[in-house]
C-alpha cells in the first residue's frame, strides 16, 4: 500500500508535519503541495525550501490544481500546472474537482494531454466518486473515492468494471479515520480494490490540514 498525502497547511504553520512526513516519504505514492488552493500568485519561499527537502528525500510531488469540474479552461489549468514545476520542482498534478460523466470524458482527455505535454507525471484525477470506465484510461491515477469515513465504511460501492484494471490505478481519500483504525482503513482500501489511500483523521472544512498515524502504514 501507497499513500497519497495531501498536506495542505503552510510549513511555517506546522513545521513538524512537514519535519515527519520528510522522515517517512519511503512508501509514499506522493505528496500533493497546495499553496493557496492551486500555486498561488507567486513562489512562497517557505514552501519552496520544503518542497525541495521533500525531493531530497525522495518524495514524489504533484501540485494541486482545482479543475472545478470542467468550469477552467484549460490554459488557466496548464499555466497552475507550469507554476507548481517551475516554482516547486513538482513531478506531477492532482488535479482536483474533475468531472466523472461520460460526456465529459473527451474535454478530460485533451486536458490530460495538454498537461503531460508540460511534462506532469503522474497525472492523478480527482472525482471523488467512480467515474465512467474510460477515466482510468486516460490518468497514471483516480481518486474513484473522498469522503467521510462513516461514509465508507456503510455506503461504498465498487463497479465490477474496476476489477478490469490494476489497483494500482486507483486511490481512495477517507477523512474522520479514528486513529486507532488508520491501519484498518488502509487495508480496507486495498481489499477494495485501491492500492493507494489516504486516510487522515482530520474534519471538514479542512481534513488534510495534518499528518496522522497514516504516516506509520509507510514504515
Amino acid at each position: 500500500m501507497s499513500l497519497l498525502i495531501p498536506l495542505y497547511v503552510h510549513p511555517a504553520e506546522d513545521p513538524g508535519a512537514w519535519h515527519r512526513l520528510i522522515g517517512a516519504t519511503a512508501g509514499t505514492y506522493a505528496v500533493v503541495l497546495n499553496p493557496a488552493n492551486g500555486p498561488g500568485p507567486g513562489p512562497d519561499p517557505a514552501f519552496a525550501a520544503a518542497a525541495g527537502a521533500l525531493r531530497s528525500a525522495g518524495a514524489r510531488l504533484l501540485g494541486y490544481v482545482d479543475t472545478d469540474y470542467g468550469a477552467r479552461g484549460p490554459a488557466e489549468v496548464t499555466e497552475d500546472v507550469a507554476r507548481y514545476r517551475d516554482w516547486y520542482g513538482t513531478d506531477g498534478c492532482f488535479l482536483d474537482r474533475v468531472t466523472a460523466s461520460p460526456d465529459e470524458l473527451p474535454a478530460c482527455r485533451r486536458l490530460v494531454r495538454a498537461v503531460r505535454r508540460l511534462g506532469a507525471a503522474p497525472v492523478v484525477l480527482n472525482p471523488g466518486v467512480h467515474p465512467a470506465p474510460g477515466y482510468a484510461r486516460v490518468a497514471d491515477l483516480v481518486v474513484t473515492f473522498e469522503g467521510h469515513w462513516s461514509t465508507y465504511v456503510s455506503a461504498f460501492s465498487r463497479p465490477a468494471w474496476t476489477s478490469k484494471h490494476p489497483a494500482e490505478r486507483f486511490c481512495h481519500l477517507v477523512y474522520g479515520v479514528p486513529a486507532a483504525l488508520v491501519p484498518l482503513a488502509v487495508r480496507t482500501a486495498r481489499e477494495r480494490g485501491a492500492a493507494v489511500a489516504g486516510p487522515v483523521t482530520g474534519e471538514l472544512p479542512n481534513p488534510w490540514a495534518q499528518l496522522t498515524p497514516a504516516l506509520r502504514e509507510t514504515e
